[in-house]
């Protein structure tokens, strides 16, 4: 990564950064100040002084992300959250058929269930605010579909779902958070710019070495002090660490994860604590869409289901590749980019792992980083996989080899024999929805740029899946994440794989690296848009 390396005095920068708060006004404009100063109040960002090209950096957030206030709103818990009995509990909560019940279903039709929220007690709840996640399952065909789930916020939550297979159906409802859990969450974000650190590794010209915290934002270095930051050209986003007690920022050479902090109090754990609760069963399909899967094809609600463990896809006729042949008849003569985080990376190794003439190719770098390669030279094959840029939750890996994904788009030619897989989301739900946006803002204007000089290029957007249950990584970030993904590549001519729904349509344990039945059905899915017929 080319770097620009500059070590500024704290107190006056500092307090420059607090009296402009000038990041949320470059992102968000007017309509994003407003969101931020009243839903995630505190978060103003520090940032390096603006230079005089910044009014036309490419990177500020298109108007696909203006509407924030829709895309991140959650009810408000009223109260403290001070008493847990007083929190939604699945145990006591309810639900029943919207309308009278049937002993059979049609087809292709919905069905509808009406969530009462109640406490410890049993006692109806009167705000809504609870992240439920429901599915319909057959188990008995090994099928599963994700039911939407409307909050009235008065307690009561509407559930539908779609019928799309015959046979017997169960409703299964799962408390993730109560409203008084996610007031926590909501909390962390908006008081913490982070909850985690990171170590950053200095070397001398004698080979001393010297290590320091480092992070997205100044705030989070100590004050007193000063500290190095260091600007990607490519992206235009920086990246802070401690000045080093004897060494110069210059000589940044490695990057490791460091801490989680302590952010939560032991009542504020408990009432994080998620349960699942399983109810129901009753009786009843199918119709897949004729259209071949391509780019740009407009995605439902739900984006699909399965059915003898197949994902079958309801905006587009996606096929299974089972056997090694037809995965190569598929992939030949293309090379696959595939940026993001290690559920992107289980999509490499699946490939690697099935196709016995895939041949990874040693290229000596930290396998949890990459980059890493696949080839197969009698087809044409080339699969590449690298994590994106900083913040990387990694073991200690050269700075050198941290490239950030617009870096990596903008030295590519693209073509009708490119593919362009991206994984993003899953590690920036220890930071404040600011971040992320701020990264997709350089991705969308990197990926825009790559299909106008070549539109022949499949780029595919993988959404961050489900599985994360702790106060770093709850599935109430991860929502948030996806929302912020769809609308940032909206109206783009790219494919989605939606692998939230994916990992949470069936009755499988909680894993953020699904197993093998997931991620083939993902790299199906894929492998149907680079092969639609």
């Amino acid at each position: 990564m080319s770097n620009k390396e500059l070590q500024v005095s704290t107190g006056p920068y500092l307090r420059h950064f607090r009296w402009h708060k000038i990041l949320v006004v470059c992102l968000f404009l007017y309509p994003q100040v407003l969101y931020f100063r009243i839903f995630w109040s505190g978060n103003s960002d520090p940032w390096p002084p603006k230079s005089p090209s910044a009014d036309k950096d490419p990177t500020s957030l298109p108007l696909k992300l203006s509407n924030l206030i829709h895309l991140l709103y959650w009810p408000l818990t009223p109260g403290d959250g001070g008493d847990l009995l007083a929190s939604t509990s699945h145990k006591t909560s309810t639900y029943h058929l919207r309308g009278p019940a049937q002993d059979t279903y049609a087809l292709g039709g919905y069905l509808e269930v009406v969530l009462v929220a109640r406490d410890h007690q049993g006692r109806p709840k009167t705000h809504g605010g609870d992240l439920f996640q429901a599915r319909l399952l057959g188990p008995e065909l090994r099928a599963g579909v994700p039911g939407d789930v409307q909050d009235l916020e008065n307690g009561t939550y509407l559930l539908s779902f779609p019928l799309l297979w015959a046979g017997r159906a169960q409703v299964q409802v799962r408390v993730i958070h109560s409203s008084e859990a996610v007031g926590v969450l909501r909390r962390i974000w908006t008081e913490h710019w982070a909850t985690i650190d990171f170590i950053g590794y200095f070397r001398g010209p004698r080979g001393d070495e010297e290590s320091v915290s480092c992070n997205v934002n100044p705030l989070l270095i100590r004050e007193e002090k000063s500290f190095c930051y260091y600007k990607d050209e490519d992206s235009g986003e920086f990246w802070y660490c401690d000045q080093p007690p004897t060494l110069a920022c210059s000589m940044l050479v490695g990057h490791s994860v460091g801490h989680y902090w302590n952010v939560t109090t032991s009542h504020e754990e408990a009432l994080l604590a998620w349960q699942e609760n399983p109810e129901s069963v009753l009786l009843f399909l199918v119709l897949s869409p004729a259209l071949p899967c391509h780019p740009g094809i407009s995605t439902p609600k739900p984006s699909g289901f399965y059915h003898q463990d197949v994902w079958h896809s309801l905006a587009c006729s996606n096929r299974p590749f089972p056997t090694v042949s037809s995965i190569l008849g598929c992939l030949a003569g293309h090379i696959i980019h595939m940026m993001g985080d290690s559920t992107l990376r289980q999509w490499w190794e699946y490939l690697r792992d099935t196709v016995p003439s895939l041949k990874p190719v040693d290229l000596h770098s930290i396998y949890q980083v990459g980059p890493l390669m696949a080839v197969e030279t009698t087809r044409g094959i080339v699969l590449h996989w690298r994590a994106h840029s900083w913040p990387l939750r990694s073991q200690r890996t050269p700075v050198a080899s941290l490239h950030s994904v617009v870096r990596e788009l903008g030295g590519l030619a693209g073509g009708p024999h490119t593919v362009v897989v991206l994984g993003l989301g899953a590690l920036f739900t220890t930071f404040p929805p600011s971040i992320f946006a701020r990264r997709l803002a350089g991705i969308r204007a990197a990926v825009m740029a790559l299909l106008e000089r070549e539109p022949r290029t499949l780029v595919v957007i993988k959404l961050a899946n489900t599985g994360y249950k702790s106060v770093y990584g709850s599935d109430w970030f991860t929502l948030h994440m996806n929302r912020l993904l769809r609308s940032a590549f909206a109206g783009l001519r790219v494919a989605f794989v939606d692998a939230w729904e994916m990992t949470s349509s069936l009755a499988l344990p909680d894993n953020i690296h699904p197993g093998k039945l997931i991620v083939s059905n993902e790299v199906n899915l894929l492998l149907s848009f680079i092969c639609p017929t």
